[in-house]
């Protein structure tokens, strides 16, 4: 079982456990914030399955229908995240708009703060897990799921400090004004995570960083050839595909172009784990007398 499959899989389990202290917490206190919250994290325990169902499918080797592999799977679920987490703020406006309309008081606040808290604390230290090592996998499934994680983790934060506001002045109304504030930031949190995970899905090139150290790789491996031109690159999930055309005096041999070929595509996957690199060699009449400079 891979590394990425075993942290889909903890979400589950860190999803039941706060989902279960959040309704507790509701329950104890019948505060709308704090069922807002509840909401929320039916949110997360929802999207993560859905994570763990698309990190299995991205997994599958290529096959003959799909010759570049099932990567983009995990964006599906992304976008599907950022989804449910926009119906999850509507819901929460919903009971927010019900509270604002007949505000009442809280039943035994501090015990329902102190479990919302507990929960609190475990989906930060779930959300540091996911977002580290998401991006050390290369997995916008892991990425995407601690990215709302932490927005519950925001949540409950002014959750928590709105039932105590209410509590300490009476002014009950603030219980349903602050689950409003929160849905609001909810709302932003989803559009990000959506927006994120349609670049994936467009084929978006990778950060300059990554492209600028390609660049450089291929300028210092290439020695032989006469330059290289019409670099692309794009990433989907834990994979990134490089191509470009490659440039050779025209006496070179097919042997020792593809020694050179070669000699790159190691350099770039040490450099940028799973990569698959295509190169298109060319004889050197076709050069553009631009593109990358090979190193001597």
């Amino acid at each position: 079982m891979s590394q990425t499959l075993k942290i889909a899989i903890g979400s589950l389990c860190v999803g039941v456990v706060v989902l279960a202290l959040k309704v507790l917490a509701w329950w104890l206190t019948g505060s709308v914030a704090l069922l807002s919250d509840a909401l929320e994290s039916t949110v997360n325990l929802a999207t993560a399955f859905a994570a763990l169902v698309a990190i299995r499918v991205a997994a599958r080797p290529a096959d003959a229908s799909h010759n570049f592999g099932h990567h983009k799977a995990e964006y599906f679920s992304a976008v599907l995240e950022g989804v449910m987490i926009i119906v999850a703020a509507l819901l929460i406006l919903k009971e927010a708009y019900e509270g604002l309309l007949s505000p009442r008081a809280l039943e035994a606040p501090l015990e329902g703060i102190a479990i919302n808290l507990v929960a609190t604390a475990i989906n930060a230290a779930w959300a540091m897990v996911l977002v580290r090592r998401g991006g050390a996998l290369k997995s916008p499934a892991l990425v995407a799921d601690g990215k709302h994680l932490w927005t519950d983790v925001l949540t409950s934060a002014g959750v928590a400090i709105g039932v105590v506001l209410a509590m300490v002045t009476q002014w009950w109304i603030l219980d349903p004004l602050m689950a409003a504030v929160v849905a609001v930031n909810i709302l932003w949190s989803g559009w990000r995570v959506v927006k994120e995970s349609l670049s994936g899905l467009m084929d978006e090139s990778v950060p300059d960083e990554t492209l600028q150290s390609i660049r450089e790789i291929i300028a210092q491996e290439a020695h032989g050839a006469v330059e290289a031109h019409d670099l692309k690159t794009r990433h989907a999930g834990s994979a990134t595909f490089v191509e470009f055309h490659l440039v050779v005096p025209g006496e070179m041999s097919v042997f020792d172009s593809h020694e050179i070929c070669d000699r790159i595509e190691a350099a770039i996957g040490a450099a940028v784990p799973e990569t698959r690199v295509t190169i298109h060699v060319e004889p050197e009449h076709k050069s553009k007398h631009s593109g990358i400079v090979v190193l001597d």
